[in-house]
């Protein structure tokens, strides 16, 4: 994964409402765009489904905060991809889930990842744990619309970690997907600090 420096440095233009939003707030350009949502607090948004709400609430998810940056992008006519990756959740990845892992008898479970694609680049501006290991690699991945961070992205995380249960079950220590799922948000309300 690429950091926010590697998204353009394009000057914002009134081009819609996503464009209008980030240039009421005195911000110009995309880059600093990037740094603005990269700066807000992790934290779930109220309703997924507003386009700006990681700008009214001041927090945002990896899904809520890149879907937005890719409207804006596409309001400006900038060729980002937003994406969705699985992968393997670890303390190393991840950290602040380790001690909810731990306690499940768990050294990982599959998580959705969502970031943007520029250039054949992965970038993620939400990812800046310190000591955080880079994710490396994806079960999988797909372009998703920005529409598609709710039920469609939930409905790919769920799939997969099904599948995941099925053929690892050692790993999976004999939990089921339902437990599974519910340690999945126990792990997610623990990054959140909820």
């Amino acid at each position: 994964m690429e950091s926010l420096e590697s998204v353009p440095d394009v000057a914002l233009k009134a081009a819609g409402p996503i464009s209008d939003a980030f240039l009421r707030i005195g911000i110009d350009d995309f880059r600093a765009a990037a740094r603005h949502v990269n700066g807000l607090p992790y934290g779930r948004n109220l309703d997924k489904g507003d386009p700006i709400a990681v700008l009214r609430e001041g927090r945002g998810t990896c899904s809520t905060k890149h879907a937005l940056l890719r409207r804006l992008a596409s309001e400006q006519g900038i060729g980002i991809a937003l994406m969705i990756g699985i992968y393997e959740m670890t303390e190393r990845n991840t950290p602040g889930v380790g001690r909810i892992l731990a306690r499940y008898g768990l050294e990982r479970i599959p998580e959705a990842h969502c970031y943007m694609r520029y250039r054949e680049r992965r970038i993620d501006v939400t990812r800046s744990a310190q000591g955080a290991e880079d994710i490396g690699r994806f079960i999988h991945e797909e372009e998703i619309a920005p529409e598609q961070i709710g039920e469609y992205k939930v409905g790919v995380h769920q799939r997969f970690m099904r599948r995941w249960i099925e053929e690892h079950p050692r790993e999976a220590g004999g939990i089921e997907f339902g437990e599974m799922w519910r340690i999945r948000e126990e792990c997610i309300a623990a990054l959140s600090g909820d």
